[in-house]
Formats: C-alpha cells, sequence, structure tokens
C-alpha cells in the first residue's frame, strides 16, 4: 500500500512527491522515460508491507525491462498468478513484481480480470507505447488525473494535481456534494480533475499526441439475484467464501491487525483472522466521552475482544477540539463529505498505526447485504413505484416528509419510473431546492443547472452500466456498492487511514464473495424486517448470539450534539471567510444552524459545509 505519482509531458519533481509522503515512508523512487517525444514519468512512495526488501522497490520494471510500473495496493492471489510465469527470474517475493510480469506476458486486459485485491497503478507498456492508469472494481483505492493539452497528472491524492494546477472549485461537484453527501465520480470538487471510476482502465496511446480512450474491465452483468437453492448449502458456501477472504488479506511480511466495532462484521473477520493468523491479533476501538452510550462501541467490542481472544486497545473521544479536528480531516480528505463516522475513523487510524501498519476492517457489508436501515424500505418501493408517481402529498405526509430524511428520501424515490433517478432520490440528504437555496440568491440559477447537468451525466453513466434483469432492491445495492461505498465511506478511509501510514483492507469485497453475494435472490440478504440475513447466519459458526443479534449501533459520531452545542462557534467559523460568504446565502446557512438547534437533525448537511469551508480556506492559503 503506497502512494502514486506520474505525469506526461509535464515537470514533476520530489518535492511534489512528498505531498504524499505519508502514504509510504518507507522509501521513494522515480523512472523516466521518452517515447516518442513524450517525456514520461513515473514517481512511487513505499509503505513496506509484503516484501520489504530492497527487491519491492518501485517503480518496478518487468523482467525483460521493456514495462515498468508504480502500483499501490495488493493482489492477495498473486500467488496463484505467479505459478502462470515460469520462465520469469523473480527477484524478490512481492505482489508487485508477479503483476507487472503478469502484464507483460499476458497483457493488460487478460490480467486485469484475474486481479483479487485492491489497487490504483500507473503501467507503462514501453515496447507497445502505451501508458495504463486503472482502479480496482469497487474503488478500495483512489486514483486522480488531468488530461488535457497534451499533458497528464495523475496521483493517489488531488494534493499534487491542486499544486499543479491550482484548479477552481467546480459548481455542479459543489452541488452534488451538498445534495448527495459526497461527489460522484467521476467528477471531483475541482475543474478538470477527474477520478478514475471504480472497475475502469484509462489507456492513453504515446505514439504521437497523447490520446484517451476510457473502458471499464469488468463487464456488467446480464443479471443480478437470480441464485436459489438450499440454504443451508448456500450458508455453507458463503462461510467458504468469506473464510477464503479473510485468509487471503492476511498476506503480510508485518503484523496485521484489526479495527473492531461493536457489531458482527467486523467481529467475523477478527473471529477468522484470529484463527488464521500465524500470530496474535491486536484490535482498535474508539468511543465518546459524556452520554453517548447510544453510539459508543467501545463495552462491546471489550466483550467481542475477550470472547475471541484479542489484544485490545481502546481510546475515547471528546469534543473539546472537536473543531480542530473536523478542520484537519477535511484538508486530508480533500473533498467534502457528510458522513460523521470519518471522526472516529481519524483517531481509530491514529491509535491502531501506533501499533501495527495494517489493519483489517468490517467495512462493505452492508451496501451488497442490505444491511442498512434503508434498505428496509426497498420492498415496498418496488412495489409502490408502479402505481404512486405525482401522487399529492396529504398535510400529515408533508409534515413527516419535512422532517425525516429517511422518510423523505423513500417517498421522493417513488416519484421517478426509472432506477438510477429513483436511485439519486433514494440516497439524497437534501432535495435539488434546498441545495440550490444555500446559494446567493444571483447565483443559484447558475448553480441549479450545474447541478442537474451533472446528475444528468451521473444517471447516463450508470443507466449504461444497469444489469438488464434485476430488481429494484438488488439493483440500488449493486449501485450503491460502486457509488456511494467508493466516493464516500471507501475513500475517506483510504485518505485518513493512509495519513496515518497505516494500510487498510476490506476482506467482504473480496471478488469471489460479492460475486457470490450478487447472485443470490435478495430474500437470502434482507427483507423489511432484517439485514444481512445470511451473512449472520453464517457468523453463529464463529460467533454467539449475543453478538450476532446485538442492534446496529452504526459506526458514526456524536455530531449531531456537538453541533447544537457548539453552534455560536460554527456560526463564527462561517462568517469569518470572505470567499464562504460571498459563495454562500449566510441567512441561509445560519437558517440552517437554527433549524437543526430547534430539533431537526441536519448535522450532514452541516458537517459537509464546514468541510467545504475548509476546503475553500486551503485553496486561498495557496
Amino acid at each position: 500500500m503506497c502512494g502514486i505519482l506520474g505525469a506526461v509531458n509535464a515537470t514533476i519533481n520530489a518535492t511534489v512527491l512528498d505531498q504524499i509522503k505519508h502514504r509510504g515512508p518507507d522509501a521513494s523512487g522515480a523512472k523516466s522515460f521518452e517515447i516518442n517525444q513524450n517525456s514520461v514519468h513515473l514517481l512511487h512512495r513505499r509503505l513496506s508491507i509484503v516484501d520489504v526488501s530492497e527487491a519491492g522497490s518501485q517503480p518496478m520494471f518487468a523482467d525483460d525491462r521493456k514495462a515498468c510500473i508504480t502500483f499501490n495496493g495488493e493482489i492477495y492471489n498473486h500467488l496463484d498468478l505467479k505459478e502462470k510465469l515460469p520462465n520469469i527470474t523473480f527477484n524478490g517475493h512481492s505482489d508487485t513484481e508477479t503483476i507487472v510480469n503478469y502484464f507483460r506476458t499476458f497483457g493488460i486486459y487478460n490480467t486485469l480480470k484475474d486481479l483479487n485485491g485492491i489497487f490504483a497503478f500507473a503501467y507503462l507498456d514501453v515496447e507497445n507505447e502505451f501508458l495504463y492508469l486503472a482502479r480496482d472494481r469497487f474503488g478500495v483505492k483512489p486514483l486522480y488525473y488531468y488530461f488535457h493539452n497534451n499533458q497528464l497528472l495523475f496521483s493517489s491524492e488531488i494534493r499534487p494535481l491542486r499544486a499543479f494546477l491550482n484548479p477552481a472549485i467546480d459548481k455542479g461537484s459543489l452541488m452534488s456534494s451538498l445534495r448527495m453527501r459526497y461527489t460522484p465520480s467521476p467528477s471531483t470538487i475541482y475543474t478538470n480533475i477527474y477520478k478514475v471510476e471504480p472497475g475502469q482502465l484509462l489507456v492513453f496511446n504515446l505514439k504521437g499526441n497523447l490520446s484517451l480512450i476510457k473502458s471499464y474491465f469488468v463487464a456488467t452483468p446480464k443479471s443480478l439475484g437470480t441464485k436459489k437453492g438450499d440454504y443451508r448449502n448456500l450458508v455453507k458456501e458463503y462461510g467458504n467464501l468469506f473464510e477464503k477472504a479473510v485468509e487471503r488479506q492476511l498476506m503480510a511480511d508485518v503484523e496485521v491487525g484489526i479495527l473492531l466495532s461493536g457489531g458482527v462484521d467486523s467481529a467475523l473477520v477478527a473471529a477468522i483472522a484470529k484463527q488464521r493468523s500465524k500470530t496474535g491479533i491486536k484490535a482498535f476501538t474508539v468511543g465518546f466521552e459524556g452520554e453517548h452510550d447510544n453510539i459508543d462501541e467501545i463495552e462491546y467490542a471489550k466483550q467481542t475482544a475477550a470472547i475471541i481472544g484479542l489484544e485490545h486497545y481502546t481510546k475515547k473521544i471528546n469534543s473539546l477540539r472537536f473543531l480542530d479536528s473536523v478542520e484537519a480531516i477535511a484538508k486530508i480528505v480533500e473533498e467534502p463529505i457528510g458522513t460523521t463516522s470519518i471522526i472516529p475513523m481519524y483517531f481509530l487510524s491514529e491509535l491502531a498505526a501506533s501499533k501495527v501498519k495494517v489493519v483489517l476492517s468490517g467495512q462493505g457489508a452492508d451496501e451488497p447485504l442490505g444491511g442498512y436501515n434503508k434498505y428496509k424500505g426497498l420492498p415496498l418501493l418496488e412495489k409502490s413505484r408502479l402505481f404512486l408517481p405525482l401522487l399529492p402529498l396529504t398535510k400529515s405526509v408533508r409534515f413527516i416528509y419535512n422532517r425525516n430524511e429517511r422518510f423523505r428520501r423513500l417517498i421522493s424515490s417513488m416519484q421517478y419510473a426509472d432506477d438510477v433517478s429513483s436511485l439519486v432520490e433514494f440516497n439524497a440528504i437534501s432535495s435539488v431546492s434546498e441545495v440550490t437555496n444555500l446559494m446567493t440568491a444571483a447565483s443559484r440559477k447558475v448553480y441549479r443547472n450545474a447541478l442537474l447537468r451533472q446528475q444528468n451525466a451521473f444517471k447516463q453513466i450508470w443507466k449504461e452500466r444497469t444489469p438488464e434483469q434485476a430488481s429494484t432492491s438488488n439493483l440500488f445495492l449493486y449501485y450503491d456498492l460502486r457509488t456511494s461505498l467508493a466516493d464516500d465511506l471507501l475513500m475517506y478511509t483510504d485518505k485518513i487511514s493512509m495519513h496515518f501510514s497505516l494500510e487498510c483492507r476490506v476482506p467482504i469485497l473480496d471478488n469471489d464473495l460479492i460475486d457470490f453475494i450478487e447472485s443470490l435472490k435478495s430474500g437470502y440478504k434482507f427483507n423489511s424486517k432484517r439485514g444481512k440475513i445470511i451473512h449472520k447466519d453464517f457468523a453463529k459458526e464463529y460467533l454467539p448470539t449475543t453478538i450476532t443479534e446485538r442492534k446496529k449501533l452504526n459506526f458514526k459520531s456524536p455530531t449531531e450534539a456537538w453541533f447544537r452545542q457548539q453552534k455560536n462557534d460554527i456560526e463564527k467559523v462561517f462568517t469569518s471567510d470572505k470567499a464562504f460568504s460571498t459563495l454562500f446565502d449566510m441567512n441561509a446557512v445560519m437558517k440552517l444552524l437554527s433549524n437543526h438547534q430547534n430539533g431537526r437533525n441536519l448535522e450532514k448537511q452541516i458537517f459537509l459545509l464546514l468541510s467545504i469551508y475548509y476546503i475553500l480556506k486551503q485553496n486561498t492559503e495557496l
């Protein structure tokens, strides 16, 4: 797990590389090439996990030195792939050396479909004069790029590109983040800086002036959710795949720990890891000081750690330096995020990094298995959307609609016949009018139009990537896994953990396991009363029912209360910066804070505004 950086026809140096030193404090490297008057630079910062010797250094050449790679991630099945390369002379045992030679032997397209892991890389085929950028199929590892006027820059993080370009804030992206609580790929908050999408391959032709071809290396399945059979056999098959996934991801030449919540997901990963690991497993949990028992997971996690036999470390967070931590997090994550679980992740990563270099996480179960409470409304949505569109809301329903975000999202999603438009409403934390009214009166029309253009572009991408045969319930899980999970939870997990030079792995997003989950009929995964059904039933083989049947706490922070306690301080923050107050209607912002103070839970919206404030502030400090 590392940081990658590179450029074609642009000057880039070690000083710029140092901006992502936190991603790889152990070593650095750079290689340069001249190909048809195109200057190509590949740079790398290394966090040594597999083959910590010099043999694992990057950028790395293939055995015949006709190709080179700068790689971020882990390929968990690389030993299986290595067996198909009997004629290669290997200098070490890293997965990077396996894949650069696998690419060279079998080609980029044949190799990508065989990789089971998390990755973002730049692969230079010197002989055939192509440069390839790719990101793993679920978007665990980020990769950003700028391509304009025969110049290409790419990086694991935005900051090196931002320093080179000094870009403006993108209006459509700003509005999308306010509405969706994250910025959907391929956009970022900045103009002309883009994300490589999950499962996407970018091919740059170096034979003359740079040209770009975009494609997806994972084919869209024709159907979802058709598999059924004897339930006991399905649970057994699920369990076998889950165990293999965890065992694969113990691959490391350093100690591996676990981020332990109070729930079943991380507990199951921990139990299997403890059984398969050759060493003990350290576990890490954070909680909160004060009266936050409804979301504090430390006591539950202590019970889990004791049952499994883990060496357990905990830390309590208080609100004294809350706004300072929000500013630090906004700078680390680089894009607006409205998910307040990012705060405990910051302190959890800091705690874990003090003891280990690699951790396993239970992240990634809720989206494919229907674990969130919002999914309980999908069976109703699927039936009601056929006859409810555009029905007028009664006064009593309108009251609930305006006060309850989850209810508003469900009712709004029923107004659209097509799945992608319905999905946008199902996940939007604010309506188009709500986010538009936050802008100054003179600019509302411009920002509204920019938002609608970007939403239409997002819808077009996913209409083209939609399986032909799938229920709405299965489709929404499929979409969320590749959109909100990738661009929200996985994005901030990567940025935060790597800020502390900590590699975070997600065994539940194993390719084989997800393929199986997505093949199942939705009833095996969730219904209107239960989520993660097959997952919890398998977990009973490792864990007592006191863990498998615990009420879901969610991984979150007490920001709802903290924002009310610190309302005056937040008001001062928002009114102290000219760039922010010029962009936003301050009366509308103050009203939002007052509404939260008076009982509406608007913590996501406030957290987003704080993120945007600190991003704007950071730009003016360039």
